[in-house]
């Protein structure tokens, strides 16, 4: 497992030998329960590493789930069920703690600044592990259908990097961000098999920053609204039911603040003005407990 972390993070060409890795992976361990465990906390762990940017290793993320729902299933015999009931209420409640990657898309526009003559480019060059936590309220529809409302707290960093097109210089903006959101989504579960139910997700979900940027090189604005899709397991265990998931959330607007009033230093809006604006997007890797 551990190699094919290595390999998939060092190079770009090596997302098939990483399939074929963790796939090896999972049968070595199909008999074992506790490898099972293993199995999907590691796949988890490397597929929250994965940046949304890249469409390939999303493909490549799709992929690796459905082999770790794959050894969940094939390698589970029948077994006494916990908790068989638990899945009956109408309605039900829990808490969850996770980790988030986030990031901002920026479209730089070239533009050169009329006063200084310089032309500048930003990116998002560098990638924080941040902390969420929340709460969950499920809405039961049907047998295979709920409704979830789960409030969350985000707590994350982006760094931007611009860079000066013509001498080169460079200067960093790191951007602590705290968000409060209300994702509202819908999750479509299969079958229970033994103590395992792989579902999916779909929401929206408003988000609302905390934080305030003023004297800063960009100024995000306070409302954002993502779009959520994700992937996970149920996992009925003797005493309450754990529940890892993979999430990831696309920002629909723009939420860069064009107007600047804040700026003392009107200098600084030749960064402002080099992007015709900027999305964000963020992965979130959530342990709900019910």
């Amino acid at each position: 497992m551990f190699i094919a972390m290595r390999w998939y993070f060092g190079g770009k060409d090596r997302d098939f030998l990483c399939i074929i890795l963790i796939f090896g992976y999972k049968f070595v361990f199909r008999v074992c329960l506790w490898g099972i465990y293993c199995n999907i906390l590691c796949l988890f762990c490397v597929i929250s590493y994965v940046m949304m940017r890249y469409v390939v290793r999303f493909v490549v993320v799709a992929m690796l789930l459905l082999g770790c729902v794959h050894t969940v299933v094939y390698g589970q015999r029948e077994r006494i069920m916990n908790k068989p009931w638990i899945d009956n209420r109408q309605l039900h409640w829990g808490f969850f703690v996770g980790m988030n990657f986030m990031d901002l898309e920026l479209k730089n526009n070239g533009c050169i600044d009329p006063a200084s003559g310089e032309q500048w480019f930003t990116e998002c060059s560098k990638y924080n592990p941040g902390f969420s936590v929340g709460v969950l309220g499920a809405l039961r529809l049907n047998k295979y259908l709920e409704l979830r409302l789960t409030p969350t707290l985000h707590f994350g960093q982006k760094f931007l990097k611009m860079r000066e097109n013509i001498s080169n210089r460079d200067t960093m903006q790191n951007m602590q961000t705290y968000y409060l959101a209300a994702p509202i989504s819908l999750k479509a579960a299969a079958p229970r098999y033994n103590n395992f139910r792989p579902y999916f997700t779909f929401g929206l979900s408003p988000t609302f920053s905390l934080n305030k940027f003023d004297q800063e090189a960009f100024k995000p604005k306070v409302f954002d609204l993502y779009v959520e899709v994700g992937l996970g397991c149920d996992l009925y265990l003797p005493y309450f039911k754990l529940i890892p998931e993979l999430k990831f959330c696309f920002g629909l607007l723009d939420i860069i603040s064009r107007r600047r009033d804040d700026l003392l230093d009107k200098s600084m809006m030749k960064f402002t003005n080099s992007v015709d604006g900027g999305r964000g997007s963020m992965i979130v890797l959530s342990f709900y407990f019910e």
